[in-house]
């Protein structure tokens, strides 16, 4: 379901961890009232949620970053930082498919897994998608591997708020099913999606970890249906091996046992 307040509410979210980042000291409810221009009860709708998950701490009636508000940092920053880095094994990937390989990133402000980089597939027959395209969380094999390894309150939330249409005939909309698929995701540490984000297109994603193990990027192997599935167990492991070895360029010290 759509909650109509929704691009607003996510913009003045955005707005506090704006203001509070510029203040060492963080910041009361008054000050972020005023700031933002907006009442202290709507503020409080969503600045409770914010601290109870982390992403705020708030004590002597100041309001100030949390630890997950870093760690979410760190993880934006180390793909930005190494975007060469990540790129490298994409490319090692895409030598090793023939596939078309992406590198995927949260994009929490718009709840879409947003393609990052893109390196084509030299087949005639082939996935062909730019740079900066986004695909849902729900359907697509990158965004269901990002979303399956978010904290389960911010999963409970995505489902309240999002709009699961179906892209397809095969497009799995039932959240309880949803909630299947995302277990064995976070079981396996791998995501295939088949027809039902685009037809005819199908995709298998692993997570691109940093030095903490916070899921920075997915890396997927995008390819036609038909040839995904026949190839399904090579892509699998090439995606596995790949996606541990740009983990442990990133520090990522249990990549090392997989890769």
């Amino acid at each position: 379901m759509v909650i109509e307040s929704a691009p607003k509410s996510t913009l003045r979210v955005l707005g506090i961890f704006d203001v509070i980042s510029q203040a060492s000291g963080g910041l009361t409810l008054a000050k972020l009232s005023l700031l933002l221009e907006s009442p202290k009860s709507s503020l409080l709708n969503l600045l409770r949620p914010l601290v109870a998950q982390d992403y705020l701490s708030y004590g002597n009636g100041v309001y100030t970053l949390g630890p997950r508000a870093f760690s979410l940092a760190s993880g934006i920053l180390g793909v930005r930082k190494q975007p060469s880095l990540i790129r490298q094994f994409a490319h090692e990937l895409a030598e090793a498919t023939h596939e078309t390989v992406i590198v995927a990133a949260l994009d929490l402000a718009a709840d879409l897994a947003a393609y990052v980089d893109v390196i084509e597939s030299p087949q005639l027959v082939r996935y062909s998608v730019p740079a900066g395209v986004t695909r849902p969380l729900y359907c697509s094999a990158a965004g269901r591997l990002l979303l399956a390894f978010q904290p389960e309150s911010w999963r409970d939330a995505y489902f309240e708020r999002a709009e699961l249409k179906p892209l397809t005939a095969r497009t799995v909309t039932k959240v309880p099913e949803l909630r299947t698929i995302i277990a064995e995701i976070r079981r396996t540490n791998i995501a295939y999606s088949s027809n039902e984000a685009v037809d005819g297109a199908a995709g298998i994603a692993a997570p691109v970890c940093d030095a903490d193990g916070t899921v920075v990027a997915a890396l997927l192997v995008a390819a036609p249906a038909m040839r995904a599935e026949q190839n399904r167990a090579h892509l699998r492991q090439e995606v596995i091996r790949a996606a541990a070895r740009a983990s442990q360029a990133l520090g990522h010290r249990e990549a090392e046992a997989v890769a």
